[in-house]
């Protein structure tokens, strides 16, 4: 019988920035439209700074992620060169330091030596990255879909309160909005643990909480200053 595991590491990439982008998006356009209409300020403005916010985050949150994860590039990429410069320089003794790496995680010596030698021999340098540096296939650094899954999964988020001011306007929206957006961070943070194969439960109260504190925060600087935050 054939045993097949699937595993979800390969996911994080996108996923963390997906997340990311659909949370932030969630939280602070939630945050900032009833910040701004417990402010007493009127249907139209509110509208006004929540779509300006939604194409700002989207913008920041591409910039953002795509010069993280641009930079996170940049260093793989130097430590790779330094690795395949060692290489070059000095093949064995790499062949040692692999084997060393391998006897330190329960390996015997000769079957360590053996291991590091038909590892390199089928590429020196994919075997370094993964067990010396720690530079895996599944977790290399990707800035374009980091910056494209951010921006996207922003809008998408900011559009959902943003559709719940434009349909419940009155006393009742900054309920609805907060309702609705606690709603659509406990479907994000559900949906995104089950992605990721982690505990669901933990994933909506995680992203409930701090969704709430933050609208709790701009709905009492709204009422405190009673101007546009």
């Amino acid at each position: 019988m054939s045993h097949r595991e699937h595993h979800k590491s390969h996911r994080t990439g996108w996923l963390r920035a997906a997340v990311l982008g659909a949370n932030d998006g969630i939280v602070s356009t939630a945050s900032l439209v009833i910040g701004v209409a417990s402010a007493g300020t009127s249907q139209e403005n509110i509208l006004l700074a929540g779509v300006a916010s939604l194409v700002a985050g989207a913008m920041s949150m591409a910039a953002g992620e795509y010069v993280s994860v641009s930079s996170q590039s940049d260093t793989e990429k130097a430590d790779l060169a330094i690795e395949q410069k060692s290489l070059d320089q000095d093949f064995h003794a790499e062949k040692v330091e692999l084997a060393e790496i391998y006897v330190g995680r329960g390996l015997e010596a000769g079957l360590a030596k053996e291991v590091a030698t038909q590892l390199m021999e089928h590429d020196a340098l994919a075997a370094h990255a993964r067990d010396e540096i720690g530079i895996s296939h599944n977790g290399n650094a990707q800035p374009v879909v980091a910056a494209l899954s951010s921006a996207a999964t922003f809008m998408v988020g900011a559009f959902l309160p943003l559709a719940v001011v434009w349909a419940v306007p009155g006393a009742s929206q900054i309920l609805s909005v907060a309702l609705a957006s606690l709603l659509f961070l406990g479907v994000l943070g559900g949906l995104a643990a089950r992605a990721g194969g982690a505990s669901v439960l933990k994933g909506i109260v995680r992203v409930t909480f701090w969704g709430a504190l933050a609208m709790i925060a701009t709905s009492l600087v709204g009422h405190l200053f009673g101007v546009v935050v």
